[in-house]
């Protein structure tokens, strides 16, 4: 698997309404085109957490894999922020908040996304003009 030409990468899971739609925001707002995508059920996803030694079954983190480095949770999402166009890098300043808060109210919101917003029975599939950003 060559991820190093790639660029910035964030696994998602692909049945979560919450992460699809946020991969849809973060797609609107990268005017730079710098983010791929691989839902965490994919071969792809699959194949990057066994080489980044991560859990093949830990489908309820957030993770974005730069420069050879994994980010995830709270972390991962906040430096993905920075890196969007318009007024979303503020939110980088949460960065000073202690990382227990900061994963805290993030697994509370992990650990109910399906019930909050709801789970698909499939993976949210690309359309073809965005298909180029997807890595399976």
């Amino acid at each position: 698997m060559k991820t190093d030409t790639i660029g910035q990468i964030i696994l998602f899971d692909g049945l979560c309404n919450l992460c699809s739609n946020t991969v849809q925001f973060i797609i609107k707002r990268d005017v730079k085109k710098q983010f791929h995508f691989a839902s965490l059920q994919s071969d792809f996803g699959q194949q990057l957490l066994q080489k980044l030694n991560l859990p093949l079954s830990e489908l309820n983190s957030f993770i974005l894999y730069r420069n050879g480095k994994i980010y995830t949770r709270s972390t991962g999402a906040l430096m993905v922020a920075k890196e969007l166009g318009g007024a979303w890098p503020i939110l980088s300043f949460f960065m000073i908040v202690p990382l227990f808060i900061r994963n805290g109210v993030y697994k509370i919101i992990s650990n109910n996304r399906y019930k909050w917003f709801g789970k698909k029975n499939e993976c949210w599939v690309p359309t073809p003009s965005l298909k180029d950003r997807f890595l399976s």
